[in-house]
């Protein structure tokens, strides 16, 4: 092994034509043009870092091997799986709501076919992608009506924009909520050409706060669901009920933003105070808007729901085209919602209320589990109960209790051990807690142990 300097760097065709890459290329169906785009970009780095006064090292079969991983790291898609090992049920960061297998089979089945996206079977006609789960959400929900946009920011878009651009909306200052990434209530409502018009404090918002601030440039009372935070001590709040008779004594719609949403009633489970869109729906709301990615438990989308009159404006206005829906994400959210029709599947198949809603004693057999497949002579492993979160910017109260392995081991840093771990194939994300690294069962499934036990192991290898 020599030193490597820039009149030493081997010729471009020197690499393409050695033996070695000729033979793996055509192995790996790479083609030749591949393997010199990807050799003339190695080799401009290096005179880079040499030029850079880097000083490195020469072997010719090591740059081989060099330019093999780079090609198959491009080979490997960009979005792929991992294991969540965090605990966290809607983690942002790890794609959120897992779908549910009926789900992803109407997917597959959906996107494999020609389907009648937009077409009436019975009637040999043209039909609207709103009928394919309209039924269904007006069932559950209780509404008149419903429809599906991409995401719930833009289902809050979508309403300010036809209901009272131009006009002012009335909202609670404690209620101008910042959502995922760095997303404002108060921007939104600015971008979608309406008029902000903030009443009470912080704290305290009172019924004749409303009231006092209603003119006849009103367009729209809106209610935000703080599903993200909570407020707590000296505070008042006015209740939807509360709302909506105000706006039907002026005669102006009530429009609530739930945020996260909820279709099954965690209270009973002790998890949160999360108001139930049936519930909100029944005291009147003209609309209300709901995430379907997150305690919904499924796809990305923003679910609008209440009185005909409006949803029909909505459906009309030219955004509706603009923030549609297509067809995969229709099918994942129909099989969603008939989950809702039957709570035994509910808790058993859709992953998102399977987690929240999964017994203790399940979580520490896993937990336990685990640990006998872990390597012993080359960890310490300890099993302990722990806490963790819901997530996804959902019952920001909520602790849910859980049991966690965590390893730890004089010979490997944890830093190093979640690196490794990180980067693996599946990449497993744990978390780190002092010097140990720590494994949350309440989010890794029987059929993830195996996996996670062997790449443990793997780490001094």
């Amino acid at each position: 092994m020599s030193t490597l300097e820039l009149r030493t760097i081997p010729a471009t065709h020197r690499l393409s034509n050695h033996p070695s890459l000729l033979h793996w290329i055509a192995n790996e169906n790479i083609s030749l043009s591949e393997l010199t785009k990807e050799i003339q970009s190695y080799l401009h780095e290096l005179r880079q870092r040499i030029s850079a006064g880097e000083r490195m090292e020469y072997n010719l079969e090591e740059m081989v091997e060099e330019i093999k991983g780079r090609l198959i790291r491009q080979q490997k898609r960009n979005l792929r799986t991992v294991i969540n090992a965090t605990g966290i049920i809607l983690h942002t960061n790890l794609g959120r709501a897992v779908l549910a297998k009926s789900a992803v089979e109407h997917i597959v089945t959906v996107a494999s076919r020609y389907s009648n996206l937009e077409y009436h079977i019975e009637n040999g006609s043209r039909g609207s992608r709103h009928d394919h789960i309209e039924q269904l959400i007006k069932e559950i929900t209780g509404a008149e009506a419903a429809m599906v946009v991409n995401n719930n920011a833009a289902a809050v878009f979508l309403i300010l924009r036809e209901l009272a651009m131009g006009k002012e909306v009335v909202v609670s200052r404690g209620q101008l909520v910042e959502i995922g990434g760095s997303f404002r209530i108060s921007e939104i409502m600015e971008e979608s050409g309406c008029i902000l018009r903030e009443v009470g404090t912080t704290n305290k918002t009172h019924l004749k706060d409303y009231e006092k601030a209603i003119n006849e440039r009103t367009g729209l009372l809106l209610k935000v669901h703080t599903s993200n935070f909570r407020t707590i001590g000296f505070t008042k709040s006015v209740t939807l009920s509360e709302l909506v008779a105000l706006g039907k004594k002026h005669r102006i719609p009530v429009y609530e933003d739930l945020g996260s949403g909820v279709l099954y009633d965690l209270r009973r489970y002790g998890i949160g105070d999360e108001p139930l869109i049936q519930e909100v729906i029944a005291q009147g709301a003209d609309l209300v808007s709901f995430s379907g990615d997150k305690l919904l438990g499924g796809p990305q989308a923003g679910i609008i729901a209440g009185r005909k009159e409006w949803v029909e404006r909505l459906k009309k206005n030219q955004l509706a085209r603009i923030l549609r829906v297509d067809k995969l994400t229709l099918s994942a959210l129909e099989s969603t919602l008939h989950l809702y029709k039957n709570e035994k599947l509910l808790l058993t198949e859709l992953p998102t209320m399977r987690d929240i809603c999964s017994p203790l004693h399940i979580i520490k057999e896993r937990a336990i589990q685990l640990q006998t497949m872990i390597d012993s002579h080359k960890w310490k492993v300890t099993v302990r109960e722990d806490v963790t979160e819901v997530g996804g910017g959902t019952l920001p109260e909520v602790k849910l209790p859980t049991w966690t392995v965590a390893i730890q081991s004089d010979h490997l840093p944890a830093h190093v051990a979640e690196r490794k771990m990180r980067m693996g194939d599946p990449a497993i994300i744990a978390r780190i807690s002092k010097d140990e690294l720590i494994f949350d069962l309440r989010t890794i499934q029987e059929d993830e142990l195996s996996c996670v036990a062997e790449a443990i192991n793997r780490l001094f290898t």
